[in-house]
């Protein structure tokens, strides 16, 4: 009768503690944080995109998304993500810039951790400039 007791007190106390560990509320869950554009030619394709999952009980609800800066625009879903559902973060960089770089966007939502950070990077290359060369024979008499 102890031993049944014993065991029956072990489960009782491990199931309020697995209870006590289950996460409430939203929670954002991304596929990945960073997102790297490689070596892209001026003028190429802006957009990127950062697919997440509500994993979290509640609807999850994004506040704002702020690039670091002008260069950096993200588009965010307005709507609540329900638990389970799945949704992307959109973000454009101007890739008439070029250079070198890394760039942020600050994401605020109604988790318990209320803001989170994604970031950009990658290498805009400017055009190769094409020289000129002389047509026939440079112009030369012979």
């Amino acid at each position: 009768m102890k031993k049944v007791l014993a065991i029956l007190a072990f489960a009782l106390v491990g199931a309020f503690y697995a209870n006590a560990q289950a996460v409430n509320g939203p929670v954002m869950t991304f596929e990945q944080t960073t997102v790297d554009y490689g070596n892209v030619d001026k003028g190429a394709d802006p957009l990127r995109k950062f697919k997440f999952t509500n994993t979290g009980n509640e609807p999850l609800i994004i506040k704002t998304a702020k690039g670091s800066c002008g260069c950096t625009v993200p588009t965010y879903p307005k709507e609540p993500i329900m638990p389970g559902e799945s949704n992307v973060i959109e973000v454009r960089y101007d890739t008439q810039r070029v250079g070198a770089f890394t760039k942020t966007v600050t994401i605020t939502t109604n988790e318990t951790t209320e803001t989170r950070m994604l970031t950009i990077k990658g290498e805009v290359k400017a055009p190769a400039t094409q020289e000129s060369v002389p047509a026939g024979n440079g112009g030369l008499k012979q």
